[in-house]
């Protein structure tokens, strides 16, 4: 599966919106409660027109394999990673491996030397896999209810040259 790694456009939000909603529900649902999803992601969080607002600041990475969008990631400058997510039907294809591979090189562009981010329970042996270490697990409350997740971090190395 080719997959292209590129910059947001205005016109990708809906699909953004909806592989966040649909990949909570399809695949986090596996290490979360039906409760905790729905808090995570409730049906009406899916108002395109708050996600388009928020994609227009945060400027996401956007996956695409042959003209579908598959995955998208936000990293802020100071090397957070916020929303990383990859389409329900397409994970274990390489999309995250090309979205992570996309932020570290940016990262090292910009000479950020840590990334981090607060990853689900179903994320965590990705970013494990690209070599991320747990830092402490937390509990975020969302709509009431607590959602387990882990607080992970990796160093950049900078070779000179």
């Amino acid at each position: 599966m080719s997959i292209n790694v590129r910059e947001y456009r205005g016109r990708d939000a809906t699909a953004l919106a909806d592989i966040y909603y649909n990949t909570i529900h399809r695949v986090n649902a596996r290490d979360y409660s039906t409760a905790q999803i729905n808090a995570w992601a409730p049906l009406e969080g899916r108002d395109h027109t708050e996600w388009k607002i928020r994609f227009t600041r945060t400027r996401p990475f956007v996956a695409e394999s042959r003209g579908q969008i598959v995955g998208f990631a936000e990293l802020e400058r100071n090397g957070h990673i916020d929303c990383f997510y990859c389409h329900h039907g397409h994970q274990r294809k390489g999309v995250g491996s090309a979205l992570m591979n996309k932020i570290v090189a940016t990262a090292k562009d910009r000479e950020v030397s840590k990334l981090y981010a607060e990853v689900s329970t179903t994320a965590k042996p990705f970013f494990d896999s690209f070599g991320f270490r747990v830092v402490r697990d937390e509990n975020v409350v969302m709509r009431g209810l607590s959602i387990p997740r882990i607080l992970m971090q990796l160093e950049l190395e900078f070779t000179e040259g």
